[in-house]
Protein backbone atom coordinates (compact mmCIF):
# COMPACT_ATOMS: atom_id res chain seq x y z
CA UNK A 1 0.00 0.00 0.00
CA UNK A 2 1.00 3.45 -0.74
CA UNK A 3 0.86 6.65 1.28
CA UNK A 4 -2.01 8.46 0.51
CA UNK A 5 -1.48 11.99 0.65
CA UNK A 6 2.27 11.64 -0.51
CA UNK A 7 0.42 10.01 -3.69
CA UNK A 8 -2.51 12.95 -3.92
CA UNK A 9 0.53 15.61 -3.55
CA UNK A 10 2.83 14.46 -5.98
CA UNK A 11 0.46 14.36 -8.39
CA UNK A 12 -0.93 17.73 -7.42
CA UNK A 13 2.72 19.24 -7.30
CA UNK A 14 2.58 18.38 -10.93
CA UNK A 15 -0.22 20.65 -11.67
CA UNK A 16 1.03 23.45 -9.21
CA UNK A 17 4.48 23.65 -11.46
CA UNK A 18 2.78 24.17 -14.26
CA UNK A 19 2.09 28.32 -13.37
CA UNK A 20 1.15 28.57 -10.55
CA UNK A 21 2.05 31.12 -7.26
CA UNK A 22 4.61 29.86 -5.21
CA UNK A 23 3.07 29.22 -1.55
CA UNK A 24 1.20 26.23 -2.99
CA UNK A 25 4.17 24.79 -4.93
CA UNK A 26 6.04 24.81 -1.56
CA UNK A 27 3.07 23.57 0.66
CA UNK A 28 1.96 20.64 -1.34
CA UNK A 29 5.96 19.66 -1.72
CA UNK A 30 6.64 19.67 1.33
CA UNK A 31 3.36 17.81 2.29
CA UNK A 32 3.95 14.93 0.07
CA UNK A 33 8.11 14.57 1.42
CA UNK A 34 7.28 14.92 5.33
CA UNK A 35 4.74 11.77 4.70
CA UNK A 36 7.36 10.08 4.09
CA UNK A 37 9.49 10.55 6.99
CA UNK A 38 8.47 8.96 10.20
CA UNK A 39 8.31 12.46 12.30
CA UNK A 40 5.72 14.78 13.40
CA UNK A 41 4.45 16.74 16.01
CA UNK A 42 1.52 15.05 15.83
CA UNK A 43 -1.04 15.81 18.63
CA UNK A 44 0.87 17.65 20.81
CA UNK A 45 -0.03 20.48 21.93
CA UNK A 46 3.20 22.48 22.27
CA UNK A 47 6.65 22.59 20.54
CA UNK A 48 9.45 21.33 22.38
CA UNK A 49 12.64 22.49 23.43
CA UNK A 50 11.87 25.93 24.32
CA UNK A 51 14.18 28.55 25.74
CA UNK A 52 12.96 30.71 28.42
CA UNK A 53 12.87 33.37 29.50
CA UNK A 54 14.14 34.63 25.88
CA UNK A 55 17.58 37.09 25.31
CA UNK A 56 16.10 40.63 24.57
CA UNK A 57 18.93 42.52 23.13
CA UNK A 58 19.25 46.69 23.84
CA UNK A 59 17.14 48.48 21.34
CA UNK A 60 17.66 51.94 21.81
CA UNK A 61 17.95 53.96 18.79
CA UNK A 62 16.68 50.84 16.46
CA UNK A 63 13.41 52.26 16.01
CA UNK A 64 14.54 55.78 14.40
CA UNK A 65 17.11 53.93 12.50
CA UNK A 66 14.41 51.70 11.02
CA UNK A 67 11.95 54.17 9.81
CA UNK A 68 11.48 54.35 5.92
CA UNK A 69 12.28 57.60 4.62
CA UNK A 70 10.49 56.74 1.29
CA UNK A 71 10.11 53.90 -0.88
CA UNK A 72 10.80 54.11 -4.30
CA UNK A 73 8.03 54.82 -6.38
CA UNK A 74 5.69 54.65 -3.91
CA UNK A 75 2.88 57.39 -4.96
CA UNK A 76 2.67 61.16 -3.21
CA UNK A 77 0.64 61.84 -0.41
CA UNK A 78 1.16 58.70 2.28
CA UNK A 79 -0.30 59.86 5.66
CA UNK A 80 1.76 57.14 7.72
CA UNK A 81 4.80 56.27 8.95
CA UNK A 82 6.53 52.65 7.80
CA UNK A 83 9.37 50.84 8.84
CA UNK A 84 12.07 48.23 8.13
CA UNK A 85 15.14 46.28 9.50
CA UNK A 86 16.55 43.77 11.22
CA UNK A 87 15.83 42.03 14.52
CA UNK A 88 18.09 39.60 15.87
CA UNK A 89 16.68 36.33 17.48
CA UNK A 90 19.92 34.60 18.09
CA UNK A 91 23.05 36.16 18.51
CA UNK A 92 25.16 33.12 18.56
CA UNK A 93 24.11 31.65 15.54
CA UNK A 94 23.80 35.19 14.11
CA UNK A 95 20.16 34.75 13.13
CA UNK A 96 17.78 37.55 12.06
CA UNK A 97 14.57 38.06 10.94
CA UNK A 98 13.66 41.11 8.44
CA UNK A 99 10.47 42.62 9.04
CA UNK A 100 8.15 45.32 6.95
CA UNK A 101 5.85 47.62 9.76
CA UNK A 102 3.15 50.03 8.60
CA UNK A 103 1.29 51.92 11.15
CA UNK A 104 -2.29 53.02 10.65
CA UNK A 105 -2.70 56.46 8.75
CA UNK A 106 -5.48 57.72 11.30
CA UNK A 107 -5.39 57.11 15.31
CA UNK A 108 -2.59 54.93 15.23
CA UNK A 109 -1.54 55.14 18.97
CA UNK A 110 -5.12 53.69 19.74
CA UNK A 111 -5.49 50.49 17.23
CA UNK A 112 -4.17 47.35 18.01
CA UNK A 113 -1.05 45.33 16.40
CA UNK A 114 -1.45 42.76 13.80
CA UNK A 115 1.31 40.39 13.30
CA UNK A 116 0.78 38.83 9.31
CA UNK A 117 2.76 35.50 8.48
CA UNK A 118 2.81 33.45 4.88
CA UNK A 119 3.09 30.07 5.08
CA UNK A 120 4.76 27.89 2.62
CA UNK A 121 6.65 26.85 4.44
CA UNK A 122 9.07 28.94 3.50
CA UNK A 123 7.37 31.76 1.43
CA UNK A 124 8.16 35.52 2.14
CA UNK A 125 5.15 37.65 3.84
CA UNK A 126 6.75 40.90 2.45
CA UNK A 127 6.52 39.92 -1.09
CA UNK A 128 3.12 37.99 -0.90
CA UNK A 129 1.33 39.51 2.34
CA UNK A 130 2.37 43.13 1.85
CA UNK A 131 3.19 43.49 -1.77
CA UNK A 132 0.14 41.27 -3.27
CA UNK A 133 -2.24 40.99 -0.90
CA UNK A 134 -2.79 43.37 2.39
CA UNK A 135 -0.29 45.89 2.49
CA UNK A 136 -0.49 49.39 1.47
CA UNK A 137 1.07 49.31 -1.47
CA UNK A 138 1.26 47.21 -4.87
CA UNK A 139 3.58 46.95 -7.26
CA UNK A 140 3.04 48.66 -11.46
CA UNK A 141 3.51 46.17 -14.28
CA UNK A 142 6.80 48.71 -14.67
CA UNK A 143 8.38 46.86 -11.41
CA UNK A 144 9.70 50.14 -10.59
CA UNK A 145 6.65 52.32 -9.13
CA UNK A 146 3.92 51.33 -6.44
CA UNK A 147 0.40 52.17 -6.44
CA UNK A 148 -1.89 52.83 -3.21
CA UNK A 149 -4.27 49.62 -2.18
CA UNK A 150 -6.80 51.93 -0.33
CA UNK A 151 -7.99 48.27 1.22
CA UNK A 152 -5.09 48.12 3.08
CA UNK A 153 -5.35 46.37 6.49
CA UNK A 154 -3.71 49.20 8.43
CA UNK A 155 -6.70 51.14 7.77
CA UNK A 156 -7.27 49.58 11.28
CA UNK A 157 -4.81 48.12 12.70
CA UNK A 158 -0.88 48.93 12.87
CA UNK A 159 0.47 45.53 10.64
CA UNK A 160 3.81 43.48 10.67
CA UNK A 161 4.69 41.63 7.95
CA UNK A 162 7.55 38.98 9.03
CA UNK A 163 9.91 37.44 6.61
CA UNK A 164 9.88 33.74 8.93
CA UNK A 165 11.77 31.54 9.24
CA UNK A 166 15.26 32.46 8.57
CA UNK A 167 16.44 31.82 5.27
CA UNK A 168 12.91 33.50 3.62
CA UNK A 169 13.36 36.42 1.78
CA UNK A 170 15.53 38.87 3.63
CA UNK A 171 16.05 37.19 6.92
CA UNK A 172 19.03 34.88 7.16
CA UNK A 173 21.16 33.54 9.69
CA UNK A 174 24.95 33.25 9.37
CA UNK A 175 25.06 29.52 10.66
CA UNK A 176 23.95 27.74 7.58
CA UNK A 177 23.58 24.62 9.79
CA UNK A 178 20.30 26.84 10.65
CA UNK A 179 18.62 25.68 7.21
CA UNK A 180 18.53 22.53 7.54
CA UNK A 181 17.33 22.64 10.96
CA UNK A 182 14.00 24.56 10.47
CA UNK A 183 10.84 23.29 11.80
CA UNK A 184 7.62 24.28 13.33
CA UNK A 185 9.35 24.30 16.36
CA UNK A 186 12.27 26.53 15.81
CA UNK A 187 10.10 28.98 13.71
CA UNK A 188 7.51 29.37 16.76
CA UNK A 189 10.64 30.14 18.77
CA UNK A 190 12.04 32.24 17.03
CA UNK A 191 8.86 34.43 16.04
CA UNK A 192 8.54 34.83 19.88
CA UNK A 193 11.90 35.85 20.14
CA UNK A 194 11.12 38.40 17.25
CA UNK A 195 7.72 39.83 19.12
CA UNK A 196 9.96 40.47 22.20
CA UNK A 197 12.79 42.10 20.89
CA UNK A 198 10.38 44.09 18.75
CA UNK A 199 8.42 45.19 21.20
CA UNK A 200 11.55 46.35 23.05
CA UNK A 201 12.72 48.09 19.73
CA UNK A 202 8.91 49.61 19.99
CA UNK A 203 8.07 50.12 23.35
CA UNK A 204 5.09 52.24 23.18
CA UNK A 205 3.04 48.87 21.63
CA UNK A 206 4.06 46.84 24.16
CA UNK A 207 0.70 46.92 26.28
CA UNK A 208 -1.17 47.03 22.95
CA UNK A 209 -3.78 43.88 21.56
CA UNK A 210 -1.93 41.73 19.63
CA UNK A 211 -3.36 40.04 16.80
CA UNK A 212 -1.58 37.05 14.76
CA UNK A 213 -2.88 36.52 11.57
CA UNK A 214 -1.57 34.42 7.90
CA UNK A 215 -2.52 32.39 5.49
CA UNK A 216 -1.91 28.13 4.06
CA UNK A 217 0.97 26.72 6.45
CA UNK A 218 0.42 29.99 8.48
CA UNK A 219 -2.36 27.44 9.94
CA UNK A 220 1.05 26.13 11.85
CA UNK A 221 2.87 29.17 12.56
CA UNK A 222 0.03 31.33 13.86
CA UNK A 223 -1.38 28.63 16.20
CA UNK A 224 1.73 27.33 17.40
CA UNK A 225 3.02 30.72 18.01
CA UNK A 226 0.31 32.13 20.02
CA UNK A 227 1.03 29.01 22.31
CA UNK A 228 3.99 29.48 22.48
CA UNK A 229 2.96 33.52 23.79
CA UNK A 230 0.57 31.93 26.28
CA UNK A 231 3.80 29.97 27.49
CA UNK A 232 5.88 32.43 27.83
CA UNK A 233 3.14 34.68 29.24
CA UNK A 234 3.19 32.12 32.29
CA UNK A 235 6.82 32.47 33.12
CA UNK A 236 7.57 34.50 35.78
CA UNK A 237 10.63 36.31 35.11
CA UNK A 238 9.96 37.22 31.85
CA UNK A 239 9.64 40.83 31.54
CA UNK A 240 7.28 41.49 28.54
CA UNK A 241 3.95 39.87 29.04
CA UNK A 242 2.60 39.85 25.38
CA UNK A 243 -1.42 41.05 24.91
CA UNK A 244 -2.31 38.32 22.88
CA UNK A 245 -6.45 38.60 21.98
CA UNK A 246 -6.87 36.65 18.93
CA UNK A 247 -6.12 34.64 15.64
CA UNK A 248 -6.93 34.29 11.65
CA UNK A 249 -6.04 32.00 9.60
CA UNK A 250 -6.93 32.23 6.01
CA UNK A 251 -7.38 28.60 3.73
CA UNK A 252 -5.02 27.32 6.02
CA UNK A 253 -3.39 23.75 6.62
CA UNK A 254 -4.47 22.34 10.09
CA UNK A 255 -5.18 19.18 9.71
CA UNK A 256 -3.61 17.10 7.00
CA UNK A 257 -6.20 14.09 6.95
CA UNK A 258 -8.92 16.45 5.60
CA UNK A 259 -7.23 17.62 3.11
CA UNK A 260 -7.64 14.69 0.50
CA UNK A 261 -11.19 14.52 1.14
CA UNK A 262 -11.73 17.89 1.18
CA UNK A 263 -9.47 18.63 -2.13
CA UNK A 264 -11.65 16.27 -3.78
CA UNK A 265 -15.44 17.19 -3.10
CA UNK A 266 -14.05 21.09 -4.00
CA UNK A 267 -13.34 20.28 -7.48
CA UNK A 268 -15.57 17.80 -8.08
CA UNK A 269 -18.74 20.06 -6.83
CA UNK A 270 -17.01 23.25 -8.94
CA UNK A 271 -17.01 20.95 -11.70
CA UNK A 272 -13.55 20.17 -12.53
CA UNK A 273 -13.26 16.31 -12.19
CA UNK A 274 -15.98 13.68 -13.75
CA UNK A 275 -18.46 12.31 -11.78
CA UNK A 276 -16.10 9.00 -12.53
CA UNK A 277 -13.27 10.14 -11.18
CA UNK A 278 -14.42 11.20 -8.00
CA UNK A 279 -16.72 8.16 -7.31
CA UNK A 280 -13.61 5.76 -7.82
CA UNK A 281 -10.93 8.18 -5.48
CA UNK A 282 -13.36 7.85 -2.61
CA UNK A 283 -13.73 3.88 -3.38
CA UNK A 284 -10.35 2.62 -3.83
CA UNK A 285 -8.36 5.49 -1.35
CA UNK A 286 -8.66 4.87 2.15
CA UNK A 287 -8.33 8.84 3.38
CA UNK A 288 -8.46 8.10 6.77
CA UNK A 289 -6.02 5.74 7.27
CA UNK A 290 -3.78 7.52 4.70
CA UNK A 291 -3.39 4.79 2.67
CA UNK A 292 -3.63 3.79 -1.28
CA UNK A 293 -3.84 0.76 -3.57
CA UNK A 294 -2.22 1.00 -6.97
CA UNK A 295 -5.98 2.09 -8.41
CA UNK A 296 -6.06 4.70 -6.41
CA UNK A 297 -2.89 6.14 -7.67
CA UNK A 298 -3.92 5.45 -11.03
CA UNK A 299 -7.32 7.91 -10.37
CA UNK A 300 -5.45 10.42 -8.60
CA UNK A 301 -2.87 11.01 -11.76
CA UNK A 302 -6.64 10.57 -13.22
CA UNK A 303 -8.05 13.80 -11.52
CA UNK A 304 -5.10 15.78 -12.27
CA UNK A 305 -5.17 14.94 -16.21
CA UNK A 306 -8.97 16.25 -16.17
CA UNK A 307 -8.11 19.72 -14.07
CA UNK A 308 -6.34 20.36 -16.64
CA UNK A 309 -4.01 23.78 -17.22
CA UNK A 310 -5.94 26.14 -13.92
CA UNK A 311 -4.46 27.72 -10.86
CA UNK A 312 -5.96 25.98 -8.32
CA UNK A 313 -4.63 29.56 -6.05
CA UNK A 314 -8.13 30.33 -7.85
CA UNK A 315 -9.75 27.90 -10.13
CA UNK A 316 -11.67 30.86 -12.08
CA UNK A 317 -8.60 33.16 -12.45
CA UNK A 318 -6.69 34.03 -15.40
CA UNK A 319 -3.09 32.58 -15.07
CA UNK A 320 0.10 34.60 -15.84
CA UNK A 321 0.93 34.07 -19.53
CA UNK A 322 4.25 36.00 -20.61
CA UNK A 323 5.88 36.93 -17.55
CA UNK A 324 7.65 40.08 -18.27
CA UNK A 325 7.82 43.75 -17.30
CA UNK A 326 5.96 46.56 -18.88
CA UNK A 327 5.70 50.44 -19.04
CA UNK A 328 1.17 50.07 -19.61
CA UNK A 329 -1.33 51.51 -17.17
CA UNK A 330 -1.24 51.53 -13.69
CA UNK A 331 -2.82 48.58 -11.75
CA UNK A 332 -5.95 48.32 -10.41
CA UNK A 333 -6.38 47.17 -6.70
CA UNK A 334 -9.77 45.90 -7.50
CA UNK A 335 -8.55 43.36 -10.94
CA UNK A 336 -5.76 41.54 -9.40
CA UNK A 337 -2.75 40.50 -11.85
CA UNK A 338 -2.04 37.16 -12.20
CA UNK A 339 1.59 38.21 -13.30
CA UNK A 340 2.06 40.31 -10.37
CA UNK A 341 5.17 37.89 -9.09
CA UNK A 342 7.16 39.34 -11.71
CA UNK A 343 6.88 43.04 -11.06
CA UNK A 344 7.11 42.42 -7.03
CA UNK A 345 10.33 40.42 -7.75
CA UNK A 346 12.16 42.69 -9.93
CA UNK A 347 11.00 46.07 -7.74
CA UNK A 348 12.35 43.78 -4.43
CA UNK A 349 15.34 43.22 -5.84
CA UNK A 350 16.35 46.81 -7.04
CA UNK A 351 19.44 48.03 -4.94
CA UNK A 352 17.51 51.42 -4.43
CA UNK A 353 14.13 49.74 -2.99
CA UNK A 354 16.96 47.50 -0.72
CA UNK A 355 18.19 50.30 0.27
CA UNK A 356 15.32 52.08 1.56
CA UNK A 357 14.46 49.02 3.66
CA UNK A 358 17.22 48.98 5.34
CA UNK A 359 18.20 45.20 4.24
CA UNK A 360 21.89 44.01 3.02
CA UNK A 361 22.20 43.70 -0.71
CA UNK A 362 20.60 39.87 -1.09
CA UNK A 363 19.09 38.25 -4.20
CA UNK A 364 15.25 37.86 -2.94
CA UNK A 365 13.04 35.43 -3.81
CA UNK A 366 9.37 34.81 -2.66
CA UNK A 367 10.13 31.34 -1.07
CA UNK A 368 13.11 29.39 -0.13
CA UNK A 369 12.43 24.86 -0.07
CA UNK A 370 13.90 23.97 2.93
CA UNK A 371 14.52 20.62 2.20
CA UNK A 372 14.72 19.17 5.69
CA UNK A 373 11.58 20.35 7.78
CA UNK A 374 12.68 18.96 11.23
CA UNK A 375 9.37 18.52 12.51
CA UNK A 376 5.86 19.17 11.66
CA UNK A 377 2.92 19.25 13.64
CA UNK A 378 0.47 16.90 11.62
CA UNK A 379 -3.27 18.31 13.58
CA UNK A 380 -2.61 21.30 14.81
CA UNK A 381 -6.72 21.31 15.98
CA UNK A 382 -5.54 19.90 19.58
CA UNK A 383 -3.36 23.85 19.83
CA UNK A 384 -6.31 25.69 18.65
CA UNK A 385 -8.56 24.26 21.42
CA UNK A 386 -6.05 25.07 23.95
CA UNK A 387 -5.64 28.87 22.73
CA UNK A 388 -9.84 28.16 23.12
CA UNK A 389 -9.56 27.22 26.27
CA UNK A 390 -7.14 29.53 27.71
CA UNK A 391 -10.28 32.17 26.92
CA UNK A 392 -8.78 34.08 24.19
CA UNK A 393 -11.56 37.05 23.38
CA UNK A 394 -11.15 36.03 19.09
CA UNK A 395 -9.79 32.50 19.94
CA UNK A 396 -9.31 31.56 16.30
CA UNK A 397 -11.01 32.72 13.28
CA UNK A 398 -10.86 30.50 10.40
CA UNK A 399 -11.80 32.03 7.13
CA UNK A 400 -11.17 30.66 3.20
CA UNK A 401 -11.78 32.54 0.46
CA UNK A 402 -14.55 29.73 -1.16
CA UNK A 403 -12.85 29.56 -5.39
CA UNK A 404 -9.60 28.02 -3.60
CA UNK A 405 -8.35 24.55 -4.16
CA UNK A 406 -4.99 24.77 -2.82
CA UNK A 407 -6.71 24.44 1.08
CA UNK A 408 -10.17 24.50 0.12
CA UNK A 409 -13.14 25.44 2.33
CA UNK A 410 -14.16 21.75 2.44
CA UNK A 411 -11.14 20.77 3.81
CA UNK A 412 -11.81 23.41 6.65
CA UNK A 413 -14.78 22.68 7.31
CA UNK A 414 -14.53 19.03 7.69
CA UNK A 415 -11.28 19.89 9.89
CA UNK A 416 -13.46 22.10 12.14
CA UNK A 417 -16.65 19.84 12.05
CA UNK A 418 -14.42 17.38 13.51
CA UNK A 419 -14.23 19.22 17.04
CA UNK A 420 -18.06 19.25 17.57
CA UNK A 421 -18.21 22.58 18.89
CA UNK A 422 -21.71 23.81 19.83
CA UNK A 423 -23.04 26.07 17.50
CA UNK A 424 -23.72 29.80 18.90
CA UNK A 425 -24.30 31.56 16.09
CA UNK A 426 -26.29 29.85 12.66
CA UNK A 427 -24.38 29.97 9.48
CA UNK A 428 -25.58 32.95 7.79
CA UNK A 429 -24.52 35.16 4.55
CA UNK A 430 -22.59 38.30 5.79
CA UNK A 431 -23.12 41.32 3.40
CA UNK A 432 -20.69 44.39 1.87
CA UNK A 433 -22.71 46.94 0.12
CA UNK A 434 -25.56 45.00 -0.27
CA UNK A 435 -23.86 41.77 -1.90
CA UNK A 436 -23.06 38.61 -0.06
CA UNK A 437 -19.59 39.16 0.78
CA UNK A 438 -19.56 35.51 2.28
CA UNK A 439 -20.41 33.35 5.02
CA UNK A 440 -20.18 32.97 8.38
CA UNK A 441 -21.35 30.26 11.20
CA UNK A 442 -20.02 31.11 15.08
CA UNK A 443 -19.08 28.25 17.47
CA UNK A 444 -18.23 28.11 20.93
CA UNK A 445 -14.78 29.86 20.90
CA UNK A 446 -14.67 29.53 17.19
CA UNK A 447 -15.85 31.37 14.06
CA UNK A 448 -15.66 30.04 10.38
CA UNK A 449 -16.28 33.17 7.96
CA UNK A 450 -15.82 32.24 4.09
CA UNK A 451 -15.29 35.17 1.45
CA UNK A 452 -17.11 34.84 -1.41
CA UNK A 453 -15.47 35.24 -4.73
CA UNK A 454 -12.00 34.65 -3.45
CA UNK A 455 -8.69 32.58 -3.81
CA UNK A 456 -5.81 31.32 -1.62
CA UNK A 457 -4.93 34.85 -1.56
CA UNK A 458 -8.19 36.26 -0.09
CA UNK A 459 -6.93 39.76 0.03
CA UNK A 460 -5.19 39.89 -3.48
CA UNK A 461 -9.02 39.04 -4.94
CA UNK A 462 -10.81 40.59 -2.85
CA UNK A 463 -9.51 43.33 -0.64
CA UNK A 464 -13.07 45.18 0.24
CA UNK A 465 -14.46 42.38 1.26
CA UNK A 466 -11.36 40.93 3.11
CA UNK A 467 -10.89 44.42 5.29
CA UNK A 468 -14.69 43.99 6.01
CA UNK A 469 -13.99 40.40 7.49
CA UNK A 470 -10.65 41.85 9.23
CA UNK A 471 -12.50 44.73 11.07
CA UNK A 472 -14.94 42.92 12.09
CA UNK A 473 -12.85 39.85 13.45
CA UNK A 474 -10.64 43.31 15.65
CA UNK A 475 -14.26 44.16 16.49
CA UNK A 476 -14.77 40.70 18.10
CA UNK A 477 -17.44 40.16 16.20
CA UNK A 478 -18.79 38.47 12.57
CA UNK A 479 -19.07 40.07 9.69
CA UNK A 480 -22.37 42.20 9.37
CA UNK A 481 -25.65 40.37 8.49
CA UNK A 482 -27.10 43.27 6.28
Amino acid sequence: MHKLLSLLLLSSTLLILCNANQPQTYLHTLLKSTRSQSFSLSDSLQPQNHQFPVFVAPQDGLMEADKITQLPGQPDGIDFDQYAGYVTVDPLAGRALFYYFVESPTNSSTKPLLLWLNGGPGCSSLGFGAMEELGPFRVNSDGKTLFRNNYAWNNVANVIFLESPAGVGFSYSNTTADYNNTGDTSTANDAYAFLLNWLERFPQYKTRDLYITGESYAGHYVPQLANTILLGNNITNQETVINLKGVAIGNALIDDTSMGPGFYDHVWTHALISDETHTAIFKSCDFANDTASDQCYTELEKSFEELGNIDINNIYAPICLKSVLNNGTNGSVNAFDPCSDTYVQYYLNTPQVQAALHVNPTSWDFCKGFQNWTDWQSNVLPTIENLMANGLRNASMPYSGDIDANVPVTSTRYAINSLKLPIETSWRPWYFENEVGGYAVGYKGLALVTVRGAGHLVPSYQPQRALVMITSFLEGMLPPSS
